[in-house]
């Protein structure tokens, strides 16, 4: 899915940065500061946002957040806006985090190919409408080819666009979510970022916005100050805290270790060998196991076994471990 090299880790492991505590004044750790300064830009130039909050432990941390920055807005122009509108291909967290912040559900369902209607959606689009929610590319692995139509009718509708970062591996370097039209998104540091991700962690988060909703970012904030970097923490709009320290630090060296030795067009071809591997992998699959989504993909594809069915194997048999799944599928993979 993407790429992780092991130098990266080095400088996560580094003792000058595995003896910080959180607590430490800021003056006496102006390095770690400077990086997680120029993270958040980085991050805005590659999302096409206007400002990033590290602070988020993980991607659904992310999403929660996003969601609160989504609900204090509305609250501060005073429009009631209580539901979240959820495609049934967006990342499964989702509906869950926007249920925790508060809003109610309202589920959209997909077309054959994954894709959204604009004039289905449109349907949705009702006045408590507060935001959409959407993975793109979607877990089918599909590019939503709508976007531009589906941001100007939801933004007509006064309501916001989220972004899903969770699947960014596909398109770094190549279309940036802000340009789409998106509003609020949240980036997975360990799915795109160099992190090795599996097993429930490590993770971060990290949440972008337009500029007219950066007053609602979490405290505190990094800021540049006279040559010094400060954290403030005077921010009366915001939503507060989410964390007990400022973000998940080994995560974001890997991510800063790995944007500035890739570099701009680096980071574009990591992305595209991602969508050529899924692509390769999905060729060697689809004449042995079913694509619900068509054959061509992004960074990603469904399979589904119901092909397999007349061979008396099922879908748990299927999914019950990776290495058993592996040895079962070689056969098919080599013939």
């Amino acid at each position: 899915m993407k790429y992780n090299p092991l130098i990266n880790e080095r400088v996560a492991k580094n003792e000058a940065f595995n003896f910080i505590h959180p607590y430490q004044p800021a003056k006496s750790m102006q390095g770690v500061l400077k990086i997680m300064y120029e993270l958040e830009k980085d991050l805005c130039e590659i999302s096409g946002m206007d400002c990033f909050s590290l602070q988020q432990a993980a991607g659904a941390h992310g999403e929660f957040t996003g969601l609160l920055i989504i609900a204090k807005y509305f609250k501060s122009i005073k429009q009631k806006r209580t539901k979240i509108i959820v495609p049934d291909t967006a990342h499964g967290t989702n509906p869950a985090s926007a249920a925790f912040a508060g809003f109610g559900i309202v589920s959209l369902k997909s077309e054959s190919d994954g894709s959204i209607l604009p004039e289905k959606l449109k349907e949705f689009l009702t006045p408590d409408i507060a935001a959409v929610m959407l993975t793109i590319p979607n877990t089918l692995g599909a590019f939503e080819k709508n976007i531009s139509e589906i941001s100007r009718i939801v933004h007509e509708n006064g309501s916001l666009l989220y972004y899903d970062g969770a699947n960014l591996n596909a398109i770094m370097g190549i279309v940036r979510p802000g340009d789409m039209g998106f509003d609020v998104m949240h980036i997975n540091l360990h799915k795109t970022f160099s992190t090795p991700h599996g097993g429930g962690g490590p993770g971060s988060g990290p949440v972008g916005v337009k500029e007219f909703l950066e007053p609602f970012l979490p405290v505190p904030k990094i800021e540049s100050s006279k040559s010094k970097f400060v954290l403030n923490y005077k921010k009366p709009k915001s939503i507060g805290k989410l964390k007990a320290f400022f973000g998940n630090l080994p995560v974001i060296l890997k991510a800063y270790a790995y944007i500035k030795s890739l570099g701009a067009e680096g980071l574009k071809n990591a992305s595209e060998w991602a969508v050529l591997n899924a692509n390769y992998m999905l060729a060697r699959f689809k004449d042995k196991i079913d694509v619900p989504a068509g054959s061509r993909c992004m960074h990603e594809f469904v399979l589904s076994p119901k092909s397999l069915f007349k061979n008396n194997v099922r879908t748990l048999d299927v999914a019950r471990d990776f290495w058993i799944t592996a040895i079962m599928l070689q056969p098919y993979i080599s013939r």
